[in-house]
This record gives structure tokens, sequence and C-alpha cells, in this order.
């Protein structure tokens, strides 16, 4: 199995970082949500690596098959974490994808590490620049008790909140059913595979940490998506002030998008990466994939 040592590690223990690298070309390193794994990249992994692409995604400490520590799941050791796998896998000329939580953890490395292996970054539904609701942040969307209620409800029953999660996360409702319900599950079951710490740590960390300082660190142009029906994470307190702090950055507002998006507009967002990333117009159309045509005498299943 594909593993990274940690440069950071918590309780004297090294701290292991399952990774996937699939294509060959520009790296393109892709960071998950909070509470879900590598795997939910899949969409984007693939594709992308058809195109052209070396596609990277990894599990974050506490979560899908990485180590699960009893601490560090604060960003300065999960940038620690990024760093140490953009340097095991001698990446240069990275284009950093983060979505929702994950985003926090570009803004981070940025502002840690700079920009000099950076070529350019993505923020999908991101966390930055501050989710909580403060004095000196009235336009927080979260408030401590919204943190403190999902705490509860994660250490109450952590597998039936991430149910309900769930279908928040993709705009589930009477009217609207955009996945179907055994990828639901599916999503479900990667959100169960984090440790139980993580999963609490991580709203905290999510939920309380402040990036408004690390968003001059973004000198590298930048692509900001969001859906405008994000429940999790609302437009006007992210996507929309981010566009705002960081100068040289483009910002797409998908209409309709749950926070969910990597799923639900799969084939706009793929179209937006792609084009970003090769500096193609936005609006051009994906390449077609690569794929492999057998003989018309060979049979398919051998």
């Amino acid at each position: 199995m594909n593993y990274i040592t940690s440069k950071n590690t918590t309780h004297g223990k090294d701290v292991k970082l399952y990774y996937q690298d699939i294509g060959d070309g520009q790296p393109v390193v892709f960071i998950h949500g909070w509470p879900m794994s590598y795997e939910m990249w899949e969409y984007q992994q693939y594709e992308l690596a058809l195109a052209g692409l070396r596609c990277v995604a990894y599990d974050r400490r506490g979560f899908g098959k990485s180590s699960k520590q009893l601490g560090g799941y604060d960003y300065d050791t999960l940038a620690d974490d990024l760093a140490s796998v953009i340097d095991a896998l001698n990446l240069e000329n990275v284009v950093l994808v983060g979505f929702s939580m994950g985003g926090g953890e570009v803004a981070r490395y940025l502002s840690k590490y700079g920009s000099a292996k950076i070529a350019k970054a993505v923020l999908i539904a991101s966390v930055t620049p501050y989710m909580l609701k403060t004095e000196d942040n009235p336009e927080g969307g979260v408030s401590i008790e919204d943190l403190a209620g999902m705490i509860e409800g994660v250490q109450n029953d952590r597998i039936g909140f991430l149910s309900e999660f769930g279908k928040h996360f993709f705009g589930i409702n009477v009217i609207s059913h955009p996945v179907s319900t055994p990828l639901l599950e599916y999503y479900r079951m990667l959100g169960s595979f984090a440790s139980p710490l993580a999963t609490v740590d991580c709203i905290k960390a999510f939920g309380q940490t402040d990036f408004r300082k690390d968003m001059a660190a973004f000198t590298v142009p930048t692509l900001i998506i969001h859906g405008d029906s994000d429940k999790i994470v609302p437009v006007e307190i992210s996507g929309a002030r981010a566009h705002q702090m960081i100068a040289d950055s483009k910002y797409i507002e998908y209409s309709g998008a749950p926070h969910g998006l990597f799923y639900t507009h799969r084939q706009q967002l793929n179209r937006d990466l792609y084009n970003f990333i090769n500096n193609l117009p936005l609006d051009s159309e994906l390449p077609p994939p690569v794929s492999v045509i057998l003989p018309s005498n060979q049979p398919l299943i051998v």
C-alpha cells in the first residue's frame, strides 16, 4: 500500500498518510473534505488523469487509511502533512485543490511554506477565510453553539449524525434527490472510517480557525468555486469573501449547487479544473477521455 510518513509526528509515533498517485503530467494534489477520505475525488482523479494530469489524493491523518492519532488535528500540523506529501513525492509546479476543510490546508500551507513548489490553487466550497461568527468577524456564519451541537451529535451517535449530515451535504430534500441512496450510504461509510476523535477535533479546527491572515499568501493564480445552494458552508461567508481577498483569483458560482458539488456538478467541475490548470478559457470543453479500442476479433473477457 502507498504510505508517506509525515514530518510532524504526534505522541512520539510516526504518522502514516495513505495516498493514491495516478496519471502523468503536471501534478494536482487533491485534499478531501470532512469527514470523508481521498475516495471522494474518484470522479475527478480518473477523468483528469485520463486527460493528461498526474492526480495525487491522500487521506488526512485520522481519516480513511491514514494513522488514527490522539492529536495533531490543528491546521499547522495538517499543513505539515501536506508538505510531507509534496516533498516525499518530489512534486514541483503543483496545483493544490482543497475542498471544504481542505481549503484551509491550502491556505495554511501557502502561509507556512510559501509557493515555491506551487503553480496554482483551487478552493472548492472552502471554509476560508473564517467560518466562526465573532465580534470582529460578524460576517461569519457559524456560532460556537452550532459547533457544539455538531460535536454533541457526533459524540452521541456518530453514524446517525453522518447520515443526516449527508442529506444536507448533497442538498437532499422532498423535491431534490441529486444522489442515489446507495451512493449516499457509500459516502456515509467513508465518513465512518474516520476516528471519532479526529471527527470531533476537525470540527473545532475548521469551525474556529481564522485564515484571514493566510489569504495574503495566495500569490499564485487561484480558482474559487462555490455553490449558491451550499447549506454547509454558505457562499456569502466563504467563496465570495475569499475572492475579494485574493487578488489573482477567478470566481465561479454554481447555480443550484449544494456543498457536495464534486459529485452533483462533477462534469462542470472537471471541465473548470482542467481548463484552469491548462490556461484555457473556462468555458472550453474537456477533451474526450483516452480509451482502449479492442480489435473486433479479440474477446472482451479472456
